[in-house]
């Protein structure tokens, strides 16, 4: 952990690891948790979230937004103010729903703070709970390429009614997952004091492309362009130099609703300083066959079998490895049967198929045969995406698959896709995934529509 992060409840999760990752990893887990188990959307309600985790969600309207009371054994309840905006009502639960990933949550109140509230490091703890609610109001899989790929705050705001949520949610959770160098920033009007008619910058969350150093609690030099957000909904668009960077940036922002009691909203927006970058490299489409994999280097192909038995049947990719090379399947079933456990899901086993050709076989499927619900559980495909990654770096070797998880298994390629990003592709490790030729124009058409997740 960095010198910077001293807040106790912060430090107690991260340890020694990055704080953000630490927020996003607990956050994540529950999230593929939550959709294994039916959780659904968009829009994915916060209160139906809490029922699968177990917190009682009580409205109450002597409080300001809401917040997390301990309850002695019973654990904690989420207690929120129903008059609130309908957004931001949900944001607040799910940001105290985030306030629950800290071990010591159960110690004191909690309570989403504005930032003239907080003490000292108080904005380390209140930055990692937003961006834990914008990855439980918007999952992973739920945001449109065209948003992540060409972002604006038009398209924000169309999709802020879809979501039914802030525009922080959608601004964080949008560089969360861009390729480009980009952050997303929420800023306030100081009102009293020497500073008054400044800017503060209440919180700066970067993406992964992004080399930025604005830190939040900066004051802005220029207010011109985020001074025209004059009122909740007005946006402004142009050219400034934050704090911290050395050429200008583009940024686009809208007023937001303010702080209690006070007489100005705030503004939220992006920066967006380039093009997607080299680093945050993307999955390669191809037409063709993925036992065919193309490429010189030495290449894995994945796919996904059941947790009910070592033996791979039906019309699954999984009959069409074993008819190319039979022994994969008989090395899979001795794997089993030396030890059942290794027919969990959240399992993978690599065998060599060929000279310079692997497969892995991923334990992400629940069962087999027809289902009211998919059978793929998403936080065990998270897991073997994992431990492949870490295969392919040590035989520097690429990765090729179909689109797995979205036959047999029953799951939204959206969700896989950003799945495949984080683990592999996020990772340095080249992947492509392969479309078969035959595929109508009509059913690819399909393919590329995000998918209901109920």
């Amino acid at each position: 952990m960095t010198g910077r992060w001293s807040n106790p409840s912060v430090r107690l999760l991260a340890g020694q690891s990055d704080p953000v990752e630490a927020v996003l990893k607990r956050a994540r887990e529950t999230v593929l948790m939550a959709i294994d188990k039916g959780w659904s959307g968009p829009p994915f309600d916060p209160i139906a979230l809490s029922g699968i985790l177990g917190i009682p969600v009580f409205p109450r309207a002597d409080i300001r937004d809401a917040r997390t009371v301990p309850q002695g054994e019973a654990g904690i309840c989420i207690e929120y103010n129903p008059t609130r905006p309908r957004g931001r009502l949900r944001y607040s639960i799910a940001h105290e729903i985030a306030h629950t990933l800290f071990p010591d949550c159960a110690e004191q109140i909690r309570y989403r703070s504005a930032h003239h509230e907080m003490k000292g490091d108080d904005w380390q703890l209140e930055m990692l709970c937003n961006i834990g609610a914008a990855e439980f109001l918007m999952p992973i899989g739920s945001l449109q390429r065209q948003l992540i790929e060409d972002p604006s705050i038009d398209r924000v705001l169309v999709m802020r009614s879809q979501f039914d949520v802030s525009t922080e949610a959608i601004l964080i959770r949008l560089v969360q997952v861009s390729e480009r160098p980009c952050s997303a920033f929420v800023a306030s009007k100081v009102e009293r004091g020497n500073r008054a008619g400044s800017y503060r910058l209440d919180y700066v969350i970067t993406s992964r492309g992004s080399v930025d150093s604005t830190q939040s609690g900066s004051m802005l030099p220029d207010p011109a362009i985020i001074g025209e957000c004059t009122a909740i909904g007005y946006t402004a668009k142009g050219n400034i130099l934050f704090p911290g960077q050395s050429t200008p940036a583009h940024i686009e922002c809208v007023g937001i609703p303010p702080y209690p009691g006070s007489l100005h909203p705030r503004v939220a927006g992006f920066l967006n300083s380039g093009p997607a970058t080299e680093a945050a490299s993307s999955i390669s489409y191809l037409k063709g066959n993925a036992l065919e994999p193309r490429g010189e280097s030495t290449k894995i192909i994945v796919h996904i079998v059941s947790d009910a038995t070592p033996n791979w049947g039906g019309r699954s990719f999984a009959v069409a490895v074993k008819q190319k090379w039979p022994t994969t399947q008989r090395d899979f079933r001795t794997w089993v049967e030396s030890n059942r456990r290794n027919l969990k899901l959240g399992q993978v086993h690599v065998v060599r198929a060929a000279e310079e050709t692997f497969v892995a076989s991923m334990v992400c499927q629940s069962g087999y045969g027809p289902s009211v619900q998919p059978r793929i559980r998403y936080a065990a495909l998270e897991e073997t995406l994992k431990s492949v990654a870490e295969v392919a770096k040590k035989l520097q070797a690429s990765v090729h698959m179909p689109r797995i998880g979205t036959g047999q298994a029953g799951g939204a390629w959206f969700i896989v896709e950003e799945l495949i990003r984080s683990t592999l592709t996020n990772a340095g490790v080249s992947t492509t995934v392969y479309d078969l030729p035959e595929t109508s124009p009509n059913q690819q058409k399909q393919l590329e529509l995000i998918p209901s997740m109920a």
